[in-house]
């Protein structure tokens, strides 16, 4: 190297070469009005009210919330067993990003908008909105803000318990203190269902509660996932005389002190680092029941059907960010010659990812109509407790395939650490674990099916509705409804037909939505079989243009 050379290389961070052809970090986006099949979801499922709220928060999401999820996720909880004279704490310490992400997303409703709107139509189908735009920087603190969100139905059938603690649940503070629930401004709800020797099996379970003089119960045993131990109070599932009963259980009783619930270590877990995840037992630990003896399984699912949309939404919003950022840098590397996103081959890719992205999109917000339908429509709530289990099975299965084929599109960048798909792969599979398997969610639509026929008559009704305008969701449909023929072999063919139905559900929705691009490529690539088995492989004849026009970032 010559003078002249080192006296040239202070223009650039390295002696030996220039840096180009790197593309420039994602900048700061608004995830809401930069999302036009989001946008349309929610306005076509009755949401769009709540577009100054989503605006608001899809700020924050493409903006603060990246940084703080970064560094929620690079600074792990721990655990705090005992303090420096031995005493026990059982305290979960978290970093200030962690907070400051709580704090925002209950400042803006992802735990609460629903019920604090519950008198007007699409409350939850905005809630889910929100849901959608805070899990695409940060998904680890989807958790306590579901469950929160989720055990308002449970809590209303203890009218006691629900008087206290349900106005705390909808308060848009957040309060992390460790204090008594009375004297607190906000409280977070965890749940502590499944043990050891049972799994999703929670009939098994061999907690046991024991009937106090005042009405309480005291409960001995352990919980094998304790979801989010630095909750004000848990929903658990215990056996007390009359059978597998739910209670609701505080951390620190009315006089302040600890409940017998001792954290025996936090899960390390492949991904969901921001959040905790525990091991506990109950060494006659205070709890309040929550609805009757022995429906502690039917009380609790109260809770679970809200915690499974949720699963919904946050894989789908996985699914948004890693396409987004697939989009981002293709726009701007340039290989052969031309840029990736040019190149038709990766166009092929990246329409594949923006049809799977808004087809997951558009079935969890249908799925979030018909929960905000339920109390007043029969119809809508049979569909609900139908494709709830549908729609988390797909598209929970579809998540970790996308992300992956996402990471490919940045090459081995879209491997290291210092970009978010790799954290964005390592939480793809936890909503298809989460709230019960693939296994259980097919398992669940038979029990569904069998026992209540309105939910199949539902489902075909939705789907019937969008007949007559593509062929191959017609044949598509004909073929569905045949698979029911032989009751003997359904359990053993059960996957294959809950896939056949979320791919209806999701065409029907996508050609009464109105855009054939969109419709007729998915109808053309899922149903009628212009497709490979993985991603970028739709046909020739596919408008790939409009799919990622339609998906790029405005």
């Amino acid at each position: 190297m010559t003078s002249s050379d080192l006296t040239m290389s202070h223009k650039t961070p390295f002696l030996t070469h220039e840096v180009h052809n790197v593309p420039e970090p994602m900048p700061a986006y608004n995830a809401w009005t930069s999302d036009l099949a989001l946008r349309e979801a929610v306005t076509r499922e009755g949401g769009a009210w709540a577009e100054s709220s989503l605006t608001k928060y899809g700020a924050l999401a493409g903006c603060e919330l990246m940084e703080l999820g970064r560094l929620a996720n690079e600074n792990r909880p721990k655990l705090r067993s005992f303090d420096r004279h031995g005493r026990r704490l059982d305290e979960v310490e978290f970093h200030p990003a962690y907070h400051e992400v709580m704090r925002q997303a209950m400042k803006h409703g992802v735990h609460s908008f629903s019920w604090r709107h519950e008198d007007q139509v699409g409350a939850h189908v905005a809630r889910a909105g929100l849901v959608y735009l805070g899990a695409q920087p940060e998904a680890g603190t989807s958790c306590p803000l579901t469950m929160t969100h989720a055990a308002i139905p449970s809590l209303r059938q203890a009218p006691e318990l629900a008087a206290a603690w349900i106005p705390r649940i909808l308060s848009t503070e957040y309060d992390p203190r460790m204090l008594p629930m009375a004297q607190k401004t906000a409280v977070t709800i965890g749940m502590g269902m499944t043990e050891k020797q049972g799994g999703s099996d929670v009939r098994s379970n061999t907690t046991r509660a024991h009937r106090q003089a005042d009405g309480s119960y005291e409960l001995v045993g352990h919980k094998f996932f304790f979801s989010a131990p630095m909750c004000d109070a848990h929903l658990v599932l215990a056996q007390a005389e009359g059978g597998l009963s739910c209670f609701l259980m505080p951390r620190l009783l009315p006089d302040g002190t600890r409940n017998a619930v001792h954290i025996q270590r936090l899960k390390d877990k492949l991904g969901d680092w921001s959040n905790a995840s525990s091991e506990v037992e109950f060494l006659g630990a205070t709890a309040y029941l929550v609805g009757s003896e022995g429906r502690g399984v039917a009380t609790i699912l109260e809770m679970v059907a809200l915690t499974r949309q949720d699963c919904i939404l946050g894989s789908a919003a996985l699914m948004r960010q890693a396409t987004v950022q697939a989009l981002h840098h293709t726009a701007q590397r340039s290989a052969f010659g031309r840029k990736l996103v040019d190149q038709p081959l990766m166009r092929n890719v990246l329409a594949d990812l923006a049809l799977e992205s808004e087809a997951a999109v558009a079935l969890a917000m249908r799925v979030a109509r018909a929960v905000d339908a339920s109390p007043r429509d029969p119809q809508e709530a049979a569909l609900a407790r139908l494709i709830t289990a549908v729609g988390k099975y797909w598209v929970c299965k579809r998540t970790p395939t996308l992300i992956n084929e996402a990471q490919e599109c940045l090459g081995g960048i879209g491997y290291v650490e210092e970009n978010i798909l790799p954290r964005l792969y390592r939480q793809a599979p936890l909503n298809s674990i989460w709230e019960g398997s693939g296994n259980v969610q097919c398992l669940d639509v038979l029990r569904t099916l069998h026992k209540e026929p309105q939910a199949r008559d539902a489902l075909f009704a939705e789907l019937a509705s969008a007949t007559g305008q593509h062929a191959a969701f017609d044949q598509h449909l004909g073929r569905l409804q045949q698979a029911f023929a032989d009751p003997s072999t359904l359990e053993v063919r059960s996957r294959r037909v809950v896939e056949h139905m979320a791919l209806a559900l999701q065409a029907a929705i996508l050609i009464k939505a109105g855009n054939p691009a969109v419709s007729d490529a998915f109808c053309a690539s899922r149903l009628s079989g212009d497709h490979g088995l993985v991603l970028g492989t739709l046909g020739a004849q596919a408008p790939l243009a409009a799919l990622i026009t339609r998906t790029t970032p405005c």
